[in-house]
């Protein structure tokens, strides 16, 4: 049995071209061209079952690869065209803004789209006084979490509240609550 001979001319730069490219550049035509010289190669080898199964994953793997390769030229199309998009805007915005009266709003100055989402919701200065109010709460329930602390453990004598009841007796109740917690809280 003598295989055909394979011209080195059908070979040459054209098929070589295909494989010699990175697989971001690839095209479909490229896994055309790549499935044709795959393919010559194996009927040269012959028809061999181990050859014949490995021509139905090859080909297999060629689909892959052409489906990959039809994704990523549709995602660089679309990319393409939102820059398009974009350059479009841009350009309408430089003449938009060279056309219409500038204003010169100074350095701390700041223009806020009101349509945005994600635009700033309150001022720098808002966001402190918030920030030092709930510091300043948390400092207070510190305050008062060891003052009775103080108070369960005997250190402070307990005080009249307004209703006219001590506060040992209100700590009685709460404490019976309190070691139902604990109880809870060693089981878990």
């Amino acid at each position: 049995m003598e295989e055909p001979p394979v011209r080195e001319e059908e070979d040459g730069e054209e098929d070589e071209g295909a494989l010699a490219k990175s697989p971001l550049q690839l095209t479909t035509e490229d896994v055309y061209d790549i499935s044709y010289v795959v393919g010559r190669e194996l009927m040269a080898l012959g028809s061999d079952p181990r050859v014949t199964r490995l021509q139905f994953k090859i080909v297999r793997v060629m689909e892959m690869l052409e489906a990959l390769v039809n994704e990523g030229s549709l995602a660089v199309e679309e990319l393409r065209m939102e820059r398009d998009n974009l350059k479009q805007e841009v350009e309408g915005l430089r003449r938009a803004g060279v056309s219409g009266s500038e204003v010169n709003l100074g350095p701390d100055k700041m223009v806020v789209d009101l349509t945005d989402p994600n635009r700033p919701r309150f001022t720098l200065q808002e966001l402190r006084d918030v920030l030092q109010e709930r510091n300043k709460l948390k400092s207070q329930l510190l305050l008062v979490q060891e003052e009775l602390q103080c108070y369960r453990s005997g250190l402070l004598p307990p005080r009249e509240t307004p209703g006219g009841r001590r506060e040992k007796d209100a700590m009685v109740t709460m404490g019976n609550g309190e070691k139902e917690e604990r109880t809870i809280m060693k089981k878990l």
